[in-house]
């Protein structure tokens, strides 16, 4: 099924503690290699039928709207998402 999804980031100015937390745990774990770590959000917004600008423009505004909150956080990225999609991430944690 086609779907919609929205991606929400903090703005850069506001501090992110889950970040901080998971950035600071993955050395110990054994992941030397990232500096640093931003926590965001991903909605699915799943339609029937074919995905058109129309409804990518309903889902920006939702998204601006509803999904995120202006003040701390930016829209960073909203884009059709088919099911069958070779982009799509396999594997890994849900």
């Amino acid at each position: 099924m086609p779907r919609i999804v929205v991606e929400v980031m903090p703005k850069p100015e506001i501090l992110d503690p889950q970040g901080k937390a998971i950035a600071s745990a993955l050395p110990h774990l054994g992941f030397t290699e990232f500096t640093s770590v931003r926590q965001g959000k991903r909605f699915e917004l799943s339609v029937d039928g074919q995905i058109t600008e129309e409804l990518l423009t309903q889902a920006r505004n939702a998204a601006v709207e509803m999904l995120s909150n202006p003040v701390i956080e930016n829209v960073v990225n909203v884009h059709a998402e088919d099911d069958e999609d070779p982009q799509a991430p396999t594997g890994g944690a849900s």
